[in-house]
């Protein structure tokens, strides 16, 4: 029997981590005989959702399972979210969703919905129903959501993978130590097949800062590419297991199509395009602010402190630019935000002054004697009609591309550049052998 089993929202910012819990799901399935029909799947949900913990990830297992045994699958699943559930947060509302057979079409729609939307757990619900899944929900039931879109997420086109591993109980809550060179040259090693291990100035970027159980994950284009990583780095502390994911991690994955500026809604991620209709402006906290327009309205955008660099090209335009630029929709007071993730420049206006010309009689400066009576200089006196202002092209600072801020600042699901022209399909095909660490221990 063809089984898929979605997970959602186990951890809070405690601790905690659903990734964590399916790692242990699938060794007890494998235990248990059975086959695994894909990698498990580690699906990025809308980044701006308000009430997420961290990463905002949720997990698919899909498994054949002989009959009779789906019962067993049943009962580790729930047990283990019981166990590992972090259900003294009030914000962590796990679920679990249960499917036999093939992938409904409207499953993978939703799936793709809630990477890109706020969805309400009505929709969910109703769709588990109509396709006769088994879901159990804790608490406020929220986590249905992210478990059925996990099961929706095929990843049929774009995709990445992670090989995460995962600390020693006795380890959690402390600095994380994995030695640094180490990660640089597994960085130098694996370039072109793996992806934001370091940042622009070469600090590792693969271990998180949070209490949970994750030791570091590397992030790249195949299976075999991260688990060459994996070889590469050295650890200075015990590792409890590991296992590789296939995801929608640095694919863009929760952008669709452009939309006017009128129809932005909060905590949506969005794409706009217009012109640049004001100087950006530094703000308190080094933040950049810029507005765009279109024919439909006009909007703040935002390029926050963490962003780095980014914010440097951002200063450089002025209005008149033509941009389309990628974010969070962030309710403000009063109006909306759009949080910048990505600038492409589409194309630039010329930047233009007018400077006072030298004097036609003996070379001095000129100043102007006023609004409306025209210059004179300051050597000679001479004053005429020869001294007009002078119209004065500047090269522009910036060339028309894509922008986005610097590394550290990524979301899981930015697609960094050097991933452009990498994107492609899934194919399928028999699954790398160890995807997990219990086939070698």
């Amino acid at each position: 029997m063809r089984l898929h089993i979605g997970l959602d929202d186990t951890d809070s910012p405690e601790g905690g981590c659903t990734t964590y819990v399916a790692a242990l799901l699938a060794e007890r399935l494998l235990e248990q005989g059975a086959k695994f029909l894909d990698y498990p799947i580690l699906l990025r949900l809308n980044p701006n959702t308000p009430w997420k913990t961290r990463g905002n990830a949720a997990v698919c297992l899909r498994v054949e399972v002989d009959e009779g045994r789906e019962d067993d699958a049943f009962r580790s699943t729930l047990e283990l979210v019981e166990r590992y559930g972090q259900f003294g947060c009030n914000n962590t509302n796990p679920g679990a969703v249960f499917h036999f057979g093939e992938v409904p079409e409207k499953v993978v729609g939703f799936s793709e919905k809630v990477v890109r939307q706020i969805v309400e757990r009505e929709e969910a619900e109703e769709l588990i129903r109509d396709n006769g899944m088994h879901a159990f929900a804790w608490k406020n039931g929220r986590g249905i959501i992210g478990a059925l879109a996990a099961i929706g997420g095929t990843l049929s086109g774009d995709h990445t993978y992670e090989l995460i591993t995962y600390r020693t109980p006795e380890y959690c809550g402390s600095p994380r130590m994995v030695d640094s060179d180490s990660v640089r040259r597994m960085n130098e090693a694996t370039r072109g097949g793996t992806f934001n291990n370091v940042d622009e100035r070469g600090r590792p970027l693969i271990t998180p800062h949070g209490p949970d159980p994750v030791l570091y994950g590397v992030r790249g284009e195949s299976p075999e590419t991260v688990h060459k990583a994996y070889g590469i780095v050295e650890e200075l502390e015990p590792v409890e297991r590991w296992m590789i994911y296939r995801s929608n991690q640095g694919t863009d994955a929760h952008f669709a199509s452009k939309a006017p500026i009128s129809g932005l809604k909060p905590y949506n991620p969005a794409i706009i395009e217009g012109r640049v209709s004001s100087l950006p402006e530094t703000i308190p906290g080094s933040h950049v602010i810029f507005k765009v327009r279109d024919r439909s309205g006009e909007a703040d955008c935002a390029a926050y402190e963490p962003t780095g660099g980014f914010r440097n090209v951002v200063r450089r335009l002025i209005p008149g630019d033509e941009v389309r630029v990628y974010g969070g929709v962030r309710p403000m007071n009063p109006g909306l935000t759009l949080n910048a993730e990505k600038l492409e420049v589409l194309g630039l206006v010329e930047k233009e002054s007018f400077r006072n010309p030298r004097c036609p009689e003996c070379g001095g400066g000129t100043e102007s004697m006023g609004a409306g009576q025209g210059l004179r200089c300051k050597k000679c006196g001479y004053r005429g009609d020869k001294l007009q202002k002078m119209r004065v092209v500047e090269p522009r600072r910036l060339k028309p591309g894509t922008y986005i801020p610097d590394r550290d600042a990524h979301r899981h699901l930015t697609k960094p550049l050097e991933r452009y022209g990498r994107e492609r399909a899934y194919g399928g095909g028999p699954m790398f052998v160890p995807w997990i660490s219990a086939q070698v221990v």
